[in-house]
């Protein structure tokens, strides 16, 4: 069963719910609270505002050294290294493609056993930090636990101020006015006086730990937020290391296969090319030479062409050789009949002298 104490703040009733074994022992502190003794408020619930104090020096503590940019800017400097291996860099150069590829994928090689070192080095630092995070988050589970406990404390307090208040305005306040009402001793007055104003105090002192009650349970909400805000990087670290460093890798081989595959293809690409032209060529030389053996061994010795013209040019020969030596031996008797006229005329010249 669940009772409940409704008490005052600023105006406002704030009720505390509290179970029978609760209530049991609000009502067992409210019964040790004395009147006459002027420590008892000052000291009513010192213990559990206390603890509330050194709770939130605790928080405080932890949220100084609860530092956690670094892990943000190793996951960016982690990407940025990612990024910093350029697949797209694995292309030959400007010299013979096959030397290269060889070369391409030897210079991305190194600078990415470079790169992995140092991807390595955040990769360990960001584990580091995600152990040190887990051990954060039991730690906030810890406080969270305690700061419960302690706002039981505060409302069993509360409670136990509010019964001893109730009662004492039920009973001890009207027995107080009464005397004084009957009474002329001012001494009776003055006790009036003082239990109004320890009244008062007491519902101050009551005041202040509701306060603190309040900042016990604004308390709560800010531990998990620090936690959930743990538990949201210790999943992105562990997000980068199980999976976005493996993906990367993977990738790189796939990209450097690829690579070797696409000039494995081009190398034989390349060969059957060479093989095709050569046979191209070949065939063409052998179709040329064929041809012209073929055609040449289809020839005669001397072709009739060549023979008719050469019984062409002997015919002629023959008849232009008849020809000049008929001109020939008509001259000559030509020749020989003027030389005889000559002669003749030579032999009447000089028979003609000697006369």
């Amino acid at each position: 069963m669940i009772d409940t104490v409704r008490t005052e703040m600023k105006g406002e009733q704030v009720t505390l719910s509290l179970s029978e074994e609760e209530l049991a022992k609000a009502r067992d502190i409210a019964k040790g609270i004395s009147i006459d003794d002027s420590q008892a408020i000052i000291q009513y619930g010192v213990g559990a505002q206390s603890k509330i104090s050194g709770f939130a020096d605790t928080m405080l503590g932890q949220i100084r050294s609860h530092e956690t940019g670094y892990v943000g800017e190793n996951l960016t400097e982690l990407m940025f290294k990612i990024k910093d291996v350029k697949v797209d860099s694995l292309t030959a150069g400007k010299q013979g493609w096959l030397l290269g590829i060889v070369n391409s994928v030897q210079r991305f090689m190194a600078r990415y056993e470079k790169l992995e070192s140092q991807i390595e080095k955040i990769v360990n630092s960001l584990g580091e930090a995600r152990m040190k995070l887990l051990r954060d988050i039991t730690m906030l589970d810890q406080l969270y636990d305690k700061n419960l406990d302690y706002l039981k404390e505060l409302d069993l307090y509360i409670a136990a101020g509010q019964i001893k208040i109730e009662e004492l305005r039920a009973t001890k306040l009207p027995e107080l006015e009464a005397l004084v009402q009957s009474s002329n001793d001012p001494a009776d007055t003055q006790k009036l006086t003082d239990f109004q104003q320890f009244l008062n105090r007491f519902e101050k002192k009551l005041h202040d730990l509701k306060l603190s009650r309040m900042i016990a349970i604004q308390t709560a909400p800010q531990v998990r937020l620090i936690q959930n805000n743990d538990q949201a990087l210790v999943e992105k670290i562990q997000s980068s290391i199980l999976t976005t460093i493996p993906l990367w890798k993977s990738q790189i081989i796939i990209a450097v296969s690829l690579l070797r595959q696409k000039k494995a293809v081009e190398l034989q690409k390349a060969v059957t090319d060479t093989t095709n032209d050569l046979l191209t060529k070949n065939s063409e030389m052998l179709k040329s030479g064929t041809v012209a053996v073929a055609t040449e061994m289809e020839r005669g010795i001397v072709e009739i062409e060549t023979l008719k013209k050469v019984n062409d040019d002997l015919l002629s020969t023959i008849e232009e050789t008849i020809r000049i030596q008929q001109d020939g031996k008509a001259k000559r008797a030509q020749a020989e009949a003027e030389l005889a006229q000559i002669e003749q005329d030579l032999k009447n010249k000089l028979i003609a002298v000697k006369a």
